[in-house]
């Protein structure tokens, strides 16, 4: 929690950039900072005059402590106090479907960190996902536990809406809302009570079209746009705007987006990013990743430098792929010499 001691001494337009949401309060409570930018909140409300203090029915001390107050409340309604800050998220063994142990003793996965989850159609992929989301607490047909900062999870994360520790990516994302890109984004963003919302829109909408196979704008209604751009669109969103600290994806290779920049871009966000993937080149990425068998964890596998030089070949054929698409896709004649070309 933020301390009296602590807003006292810091700076308004430092308190503004790291509390965007402080500017309604200052409105709210008619305080002019135009000037005390660079000047600490203490300092400012210390040199109000006796006549703006009567004028304005303004107890100084009062407004510093309901300042604290405000920012702290607002803090804990967006999940963004300090006690909610994910650093770790960690996987305690159960079982598999026959109940056997599963075969490791504890996964510990820290923030900025990217792990895949590979294993056969059918094999428990989806329900490791869902376990995560529920925070399991041995309570689950896997009888796995899940660890926040190495404690037993808040019961917050599972039950409050307003602590939403997961954002999940599913394979198929249909929107039904008859609303353009623009209007959805902004019924997000003010749900978050963003201050700099055209700025943090156009962001979205920028990094959206980075991962797309195709570009829209924000006029486009989001009924139309393709699954490729859904993803696109979501996955900006959730680096950029939502609050949560752990993205669960499953099957991003399916989207038709550019899976390399999605994930950077999560990363960069300081999110943990978990994936269940078949692509190989997605497993590679990630810094370890889960070998899923018979509804259990059989093994986590660190990627290795091996691996990683194997990445950068698979990447070169991948791009190559990509090219050939494209040439597909503006209805071109695919030719041998387009592979060397590419090669």
């Amino acid at each position: 929690m933020l301390s009296k001691d602590i807003l006292a001494k810091m700076k308004i337009q430092s308190m503004i950039d790291q509390y965007p949401f402080i500017v309604s309060f200052l409105k709210d409570n008619q305080l002019d900072i135009a000037g005390y930018e660079e000047e600490t909140w203490y300092h400012f409300l210390s040199s109000m005059s006796e006549q703006t203090k009567e004028e304005q029915t303004i107890d100084t001390d009062n407004l510093m402590e309901a300042s604290v107050a405000y920012i702290n409340e607002m803090l804990r309604f967006l999940g963004l106090d300090e006690e909610s800050t994910v650093q770790s998220l960690t996987i305690i063994a159960g079982k598999d479907k026959d109940g056997r142990s599963e075969g490791f003793d504890r996964i510990k996965i820290n923030k900025s960190e990217i792990v895949s989850i590979v294993g056969p159609t059918g094999s428990g992929k989806s329900r490791l996902l869902a376990d995560i989301e529920w925070t399991a607490s041995k309570d689950t047909p896997t009888d796995r536990a899940i660890l926040i900062n190495d404690q037993t999870p808040d019961k917050k994360w599972r039950y409050s809406t307003g602590n939403k520790l997961v954002a999940q990516l599913s394979q198929n994302m249909n929107f039904v809302m008859d609303l353009s890109v623009q209007e959805f984004l902004e019924l997000h963003a003010q749900s978050r009570l963003v201050e700099n919302e055209k700025e943090t829109i156009q962001r979205i909408i920028e990094a959206a079209n980075k991962l797309a196979g195709e570009s829209f704008d924000l006029d486009t209604p989001i009924t139309s746009l393709s699954g490729g751009q859904s993803r696109a669109l979501m996955i900006a969103d959730t680096a950029i705007l939502s609050t949560s600290p752990i993205v669960l994806i499953d099957e991003i290779e399916n989207a038709g987006i550019d899976r390399k920049k999605a994930l950077n871009l999560l990363v960069s966000s300081d999110k943990i990013v978990l994936m269940a993937t078949h692509d190989p080149i997605l497993a590679l990425m990630a810094d370890k990743r889960i070998v899923i068998k018979n509804g259990g964890i059989n093994k986590v596998i660190e990627t290795n430098e091996e691996e990683r030089r194997m990445l950068t070949e698979l990447e070169k054929v991948d791009r190559m792929m990509q090219n050939l698409r494209n040439h597909l896709r503006l209805g071109e004649q695919l030719k041998l010499n387009l592979l060397d070309r590419n090669l």
